[in-house]
């Protein structure tokens, strides 16, 4: 391999600089704050990103300005931290020992009571009294989806956040704020330090500085495990205890990190995360603009990302049948060059998707909604807030002369794989769009899918659910309230 690596990844701590040239690549962040530095704010709590005591704020540089958001310690790896500036809860306390006003609030609020929670809550309010001094409760909510309390209500939080909010002192008090500038242009520094790959024995991480470092890796180590986000290759070693080894590291790759609006369509780099790709997705597709809210909590969206959703074939991922439904393609890189899947063929079967282990997820084009396109998606779960998917149904239908010229119905949770309802979409096409059609194509839906019972919903349930979703997009599309309980021809609510 031609690449000329350093042999450490350099980062920020607070306020110290951190250079580590030994390092597992199993090591999460959230055991290295404890056990190696002795800084005990962040809990353990779930060991898999679900509670948020563990919540710290990571700063990266983006479109050259320095963004903090909130990350789960517990499942973030240590070698995905090169180039970053890691901000714990004991940054917040001022040289004299006065409190952050989040803190303050906090206090003020009565917003803790066994206080194993608080850091994790504090950082997390933290993260948005950085970015809003003005949140809404909506917004006050969404930043506090991926914190667990078993004693407060919540609501003492969210008097604290709305408190914490108004405080802005004129003076230069905040850490991150005091020494923004210093941090910005030394993780700049970092960024252009180049490729890194550390090795320890059968250890061994690569973190790429361009994608055509991460396609040589890759030729050379096709069995690599590739780490994105971390959301669920965390919980393989948290909670598997599975060898990931090698590893490469690749949310740093800027490369991988655009959105791009080209003609008829927009190109998501496979790097967005989710916090990131929201504002751009929900102006062009509503309805992905309320799905992605309900996608885990604040910090797994913050750290997980649209490709990686893909890359990883999980027939419960919530993205992929929303873009198979709008007819997304997934372009595919490798040293050998490059090439585009749709997004529909590229699920094979469990486990198995239409790329090589040379190859990887460069991004994802989506075409634009057509003017006279309905497009809905649903997300069934038992928590509305950072629950996982019993089944996820997503739709598009154009009509011409109310008669059906083109649709899409697919589903998530129901087969080992996200697929479309091909059966039931060939009893729609060209035939009036009507209950009584609809009810047809809701007859045959189980030729098109044998779901599996599990902890989250029992076959029968998925089945009846997923026959329902087609009733409730054609009572949506006919400006009716779903909400309206109705029969179709054949008796099914």
């Amino acid at each position: 391999m031609s690449i000329d690596f350093g042999d450490r990844i350099g980062f920020i701590l607070n306020g110290q600089e951190v250079a580590l040239s030994k390092l597992s690549p199993r090591q999460t962040l959230l055991d290295w704050l404890r056990l190696d530095k002795r800084l005990t704010g962040s809990k353990e709590g779930c060991a898999e990103g679900d509670c948020g005591a563990c919540t710290v704020l990571v700063g990266r540089l983006r479109d050259g300005e320095l963004v903090y958001e909130s990350v789960n310690a517990c499942i973030r790896f240590m070698g995905s931290l090169h180039a970053t500036h890691v901000v714990t809860i004991e940054h917040l306390k001022g040289k004299d020992g006065k409190l952050h006003p989040v803190q303050q609030a906090m206090v003020d609020c009565h917003g803790s009571q066994c206080g194993f929670c608080t850091p994790g809550f504090v950082m997390s309010l933290y993260g948005l009294w950085l970015g809003n001094s003005n949140p809404s409760r909506q917004a006050i909510e969404e930043a506090l989806q991926g914190n667990l309390c078993r004693c407060t209500g919540y609501e003492p939080i969210v008097k604290a956040a709305e408190m914490a909010a108004r405080i802005r002192p004129t003076e230069v008090f905040d850490p991150i704020e005091a020494m923004r500038e210093r941090v910005k242009a030394r993780l700049a520094e970092l960024a252009a330090s180049g490729p890194v790959r550390i090795a320890d024995g059968a250890d061994e991480l690569y973190v790429p500085s361009t994608t055509a470092d991460l396609s040589e890796i890759l030729a050379i180590h096709p069995h690599a495990t590739v780490v994105a986000g971390s959301t669920d290759v965390g919980l393989w070693v948290t909670k598997q205890m599975r060898p990931i080894n090698p590893v490469i590291f690749i949310n740093g790759l800027t490369a991988l990190q655009s959105i791009a609006i080209e003609s008829g369509s927009i190109r998501i780099g496979a790097g967005v995360t989710y916090t990131h790709g929201l504002k751009a997705l929900a102006a062009r597709y509503p309805a992905l603009g309320r799905l992605i809210p309900r996608i885990g909590g604040q910090q797994v969206r913050n750290m997980g990302t649209i490709g990686g959703n893909i890359a990883n074939g999980s027939p419960i991922g919530d993205t992929p049948p929303a873009l198979i439904a709008l007819g997304a393609e997934v372009c595919l890189r490798s040293r050998e060059g490059a090439r585009t899947v749709p997004l529909d063929d590229y699920f094979i079967a469990y486990g198995k998707q239409d790329r090589q282990r040379h190859e990887f997820v460069e991004s994802i084009l989506v075409p634009d909604l057509p003017e006279d396109a309905q497009f809905s998606v649903y997300k069934i779960s038992k928590r509305r807030d950072e629950d996982i998917t019993a089944v996820l149904g997503a739709f598009y239908l154009r009509l011409d002369g109310g008669v059906v010229e083109e649709i899409r119905l697919a589903y998530g949770g129901m087969a080992g794989t996200p697929k479309r309802a091909s059966e039931a979409e060939a009893v729609l096409i060209g035939k009036p769009w009507t209950e009584v059609n609809v009810a047809a194509a809701m007859d045959v839906l189980d030729r098109d899918y044998q779901p599996l019972s599990d902890w989250r919903a029992t076959a029968e349930y998925r089945m009846l659910t997923a026959r329902n979703l087609i009733l409730r997009f054609f009572l949506e599309s006919q400006g009716e309230e779903a909400e309206l309980v109705r029969f179709a021809a054949g008796g099914r609510a």
